[in-house]
């Protein structure tokens, strides 16, 4: 399922959007400084969100729709931090560069980046065009690791503040329960989000001694208008439902919270694992009754 444009939701019912706001500890993250791609809607704002309630400064980066992006911003400063709005394609070197370069600038480091501008171009795989394929690989796995590596450019310069974190920086790959399942008629996407995976198993490999923890969140299924039409009928939902055992659609607000918890020193063990944020979509429902 595609984890971006995701749309907010209130009610907890079975298979409807939960109640997912919670309880984050304001102090949790304070101090701090995050980037988020791809923020200024689904996903990425739920996150942004979250890490601005959790007490962190939030850079909310955006490729395009700066108004909802400013309006990310708004939110978050009503936390009592800071927060601003950037421009940047992330499949464009020189604007992640400058991106993250002013965002040391303005806020005077980075503590925590989470990778999450994504898209789909679906096609069958005979009518799949190389532009379709190649426009995915470059937002979603080259843009990960040009955002990745101008991240821990400034960790390693700025090296632990124990004081801020135990670590000396936090990186967050935003992946995919396609990156084990395959998904046919989108192979660009899913090899997209293969390839994350490995990314961030190698460089959470490469990058742990420098005490930098790389780890990912792989979204199930959740509500966005791209996939609308998997769950905005009650046949549809019915249907999705199916390979969901937890009996929920899954709200941007579950993907912002574990954001949270993989960011902060809770989880300062946790090195080069993917957290399924699926309720159990990969645990393969379907051979609960023998297949």
């Amino acid at each position: 399922m595609e984890e971006q444009d995701i749309v907010s939701s209130t009610e907890a019912t079975s298979g409807a959007p939960g109640t997912s706001q919670g309880v984050i500890p304001a102090h949790l993250l304070r101090g701090q400084k995050a980037l988020v791609t791809g923020a200024n809607s689904g996903i990425g704002r739920a996150t942004a969100v979250a890490l601005g309630r959790a007490g962190a400064d939030v850079v909310v980066n955006y490729v395009a729709g700066k108004d909802e992006a400013e309006k990310v911003v708004e939110e978050i400063t009503g936390f009592g931090v800071r927060a601003a709005a950037y421009e940047a394609d992330v499949s464009d070197e020189q604007q992640v560069v400058a991106m993250t370069d002013r965002m040391v600038r303005e806020f005077g480091t980075i503590d925590i980046l989470v990778a999450n501008a994504g898209l789909q171009r679906d096609a069958p795989f005979t009518e799949m065009t190389l532009a379709q394929w190649q426009k995915v690989l470059d937002v979603n796995l080259t843009g990960q690791f040009l955002c990745a590596r101008e991240a821990t450019k400034e960790f390693l310069r700025r090296g632990v503040v124990p004081e801020v974190s135990r670590a000396a920086g936090k990186i967050i790959c935003m992946s995919s329960v396609h990156q084990i399942i395959p998904w046919a008629g989108h192979v660009n996407y899913a090899s997209s989000k293969g390839g994350v995976q490995m990314m961030m198993e190698t460089l959470a490999q490469e990058l742990a001694p420098k005490k930098i923890r790389v780890n990912a969140i792989a979204p199930g299924a959740i509500r966005t208008p791209i996939n609308r039409s998997a769950w905005d009928t009650p046949e549809a939902l019915e249907d999705l439902l199916r390979l969901i055992p937890y009996d929920r659609v899954g709200d941007p607000e579950d993907i912002g919270h574990a954001a949270v918890g993989l960011a902060s020193d809770l989880m300062d063990y946790v090195v080069g694992t993917t957290l399924y944020v699926d309720g159990g979509m990969t645990l393969f429902p379907g051979f609960a009754t023998g297949g």
